[in-house]
This record gives structure tokens, sequence and C-alpha cells, in this order.
């Protein structure tokens, strides 16, 4: 069961689109995925079909339920969403204060998707040194680091190249990992930045995703970008990426199926 987290030093980066294209790709090659929102702002659930008055989600109950499979909502025959649902503040608080003083509540709440065979699970984050991003370190098997293609994603490369994000390496096991959004090669600065972060990164950029007007029309219609337009630009980075995501962690098309908690779907 491969984890895969989505994180980033800088907000707005387009973290939460990325995440939930990154899994209809995944789930259209075969692969069975759960998708976890772990941001207050629960947007990853609209990527799914899921209606704005739907408020279901796992951290309002997080610390009182031991099986947050419950929660689970199924977008499609290989996709699945974990949103963060409605919550007020003190409900917010006590999941992050529970986060920093026990470090297994995550582990307990997806004890029973974590081991399921084929299943690859993408985490959604807010951004900065969050604590859910803390407090899933250990168990994450692959980071995915985005980053637009501007001055000020540039500006903390160096912070996360020397670890100074959470004050060590994100991942010890399959590593860290970057993708550069949002690259307009049509304006010399994006594509001087795009390009700095190609010879720089190296092996560790998974991939360019070009600025591409289709993403937001998709993202208004919650429908992925291969759904929408899949001859766009994005579309194709999308795939790709997706690609060497999945070789990465050893995903092996077609392995399994998965449990639907009953009386849960999108309806």
């Amino acid at each position: 069961m491969p984890l895969v987290c989505v994180c980033s030093p800088k907000g707005g980066v387009g973290k939460t689109t990325i995440s939930a294209n990154l899994a209809y790709a995944l789930a259209r090659s075969g692969s069975k995925v759960l998708v976890i929102d772990f941001d207050v702002q629960n947007a990853l659930r609209l990527h799914f079909g899921v209606p704005i008055s739907d408020t279901r989600g796992f951290v309002a109950q997080a610390t009182e339920s031991l099986d947050w499979s419950q929660f689970i909502l199924k977008a499609d025959a290989n996709l699945f969403v974990l949103p963060y649902g409605d919550v007020d503040e003190r409900q917010r608080l006590d999941f992050e204060n529970a986060l920093l003083t026990d470090p297994h509540l995550i582990m307990r709440g997806l004890s029973s998707v974590l081991n399921y065979p084929g299943l690859v699970v993408i985490a959604d984050f807010p951004p900065g040194p969050v604590p859910a991003l803390k407090a899933v370190q250990a168990m994450a098997d692959m980071h995915i680091i985005v980053m637009l293609a501007d001055t000020a994603s540039l500006s903390l490369l160096p912070q996360m190249e020397s670890h100074k994000f959470l004050g060590a390496p994100l991942n010890d096991k399959l590593g860290e990992y970057y993708i550069v959004n949002q690259s307009d090669m049509r304006r010399n600065l994006s594509r001087d930045v795009s390009q700095f972060f190609e010879q720089r990164l190296g092996d560790r950029l998974l991939g360019t995703i070009h600025r591409d007007e289709c993403v937001p029309e998709a993202n208004a219609s919650q429908r992925s970008i291969m759904e929408f337009s899949p001859v766009s630009a994005a579309a194709f980075d999308i795939e790709l990426i997706s690609k060497k995501v999945a070789a990465i962690v050893g995903v092996r098309v077609g392995d399994g199926e998965f449990y639907t908690p009953p009386d849960q779907g999108i309806k």
C-alpha cells in the first residue's frame, strides 16, 4: 500500500488539483486509489463530484472513531475519497492537537485500508509544516512537493533542499520529488524558472505541468482534466507524471479490489 503525500511550503500552487488529477490518472490505468484530504478548506471532494452541500468527513469524529473507512465516499469504480469534512474551530484544533500528541492516530484510523493489496493512497495537505504532514511523515512512501514556475517558489527551493521545511528529510523511503505547476513558456520569467528547476532537480523532477485554461474549467465542472479535455497539454503532463509515480511506488495495474463501506458513495 504506497502512501504518496502531496505538499508544499507555499499556498496556491495547485496541490489539491494535482492530487485529484493524479488520482484520476492512476485509477484510469487500473489502480485502486484512495485520496485523503487533510486540508481544512475541504475542497478536494469537489473534484470528485461531491455536492458542495455534502459536509461529511472524518475529522469531526477522528479522535472518537477507530475506523475512518466509514467516511470514505466512492467517486468511481477504482476511485475513492476521504473528505476532511465541515468542522468548526474547536474540532479543527482538537484534531491537530491529537495529531501532535498521538503518533498512532492516523495509523489507527486508516488501519482497515492501509494494508489493502494494490491500493494507492494519495494524501493532500495544506501549505507549510502542518501537524498532519508531520504525523504522516514516518508512514509515507513518497513525498511530492508542488511548486509554481515563479520566483516565490524558486526562493523556497533552498529551504526544501536543506530540509528546513520540517527540520528533517521529508521522506526516507522512496524519496522526495517535485512537480512544477502552471509553467507558461510564452513568458520569459516562467520559462527561465522552469528550466532552472529542470537543471537543478534532475531526476527528482517528476514533470512540469503547463499553464492550461482547461484546468480551471475542468475544476468548475467537477471533472478531471483527462475527462474534460483529454488532448489538452495539462492532461498529457499529468498522464506522464502518473506513470512516473506508478513506477516509483511499484504499483501494478489492476491489483486487487477495494472494499466499499456499506451505504457510502456519492449519490
